[in-house]
């Protein structure tokens, strides 16, 4: 079994001091950094934009993973990919032509993935598994750090597995939300090859440990 990526959530950094963060995460055993970008639309609050992540990309020497909760996100897909951001996910709910999207952010040179809030079914990505390089599996309802993981997640990252074995898709599954040492094991035994921790990480006293220790966990 490959070891589990880890990608720790910017939006619980200390923005007072931004680059020491992103610095902390580059020495860490973390794959990437991830960037939660909110518009107050299609999530209830606002998070950061294009002026933060440039001043991430500056100093970040790990790729960065962008998780798009906004509407309409077809608009900025060329200005993510000029920011140097690897992976785009945008949200099933917010794409009417997902199909469309999807080749967008490839054609911009970046890696595709697809966002389902815990109430969308990951059967209704069955048609477009193939075209996709990650699903996110929100383990929370998105907009704010710090909720409590709902259980059904589990599940859901079986199933969306399975469809992956079916259709022997090159797909990743990553999970956001709630996410610590307390149930890491657990997700990757469900499936997931992704784990994003924000508030267990940041908040910690030790958050390269905590890193290290999401690595490494493994299949109880």
């Amino acid at each position: 079994m490959n070891r589990v990526k880890i990608a720790p959530s910017l939006l619980a950094a200390d923005f007072g001091n931004l680059q020491r963060d992103v610095e902390m995460v580059n020495k860490s055993d973390a794959a990437w950094h991830h960037l939660d970008i909110m518009d107050g639309l299609f999530v209830p609050n606002i998070s950061y934009g294009m002026p933060v992540v440039k001043a991430i990309a500056k100093h970040a020497t790990k790729p960065l993973d962008a998780h798009l909760m906004i509407v309409d996100p077809d608009r900025y897909i060329q200005t993510f990919a000029d920011l140097g951001v690897y992976l785009l996910t945008v949200h099933y709910e917010a794409c009417p032509h997902l199909h469309r999207t999807i080749q967008a952010i490839k054609a911009a040179g970046m890696k595709a993935g697809v966002a389902l809030n815990p109430h969308t079914d990951v059967s209704l990505l069955n048609t477009i598994l193939k075209d996709l390089d990650l699903v996110l599996v929100m383990s929370v309802n998105p907009g704010f750090g710090g909720q409590s993981f709902i259980p059904g997640t589990y599940d859901k990252i079986r199933e969306l597995r399975k469809m992956i074995r079916q259709q022997e898709a090159s797909v990743l599954i990553e999970v956001d939300g709630g996410v610590g040492p307390d149930n890491a094991a657990k997700l990757i035994d469900a499936g997931a090859d992704v784990l994003v921790a924000g508030s267990s990480v940041f908040k910690s006293e030790d958050p390269k440990g905590v890193i290290a220790d999401l690595a490494s966990a493994v299949i109880s």
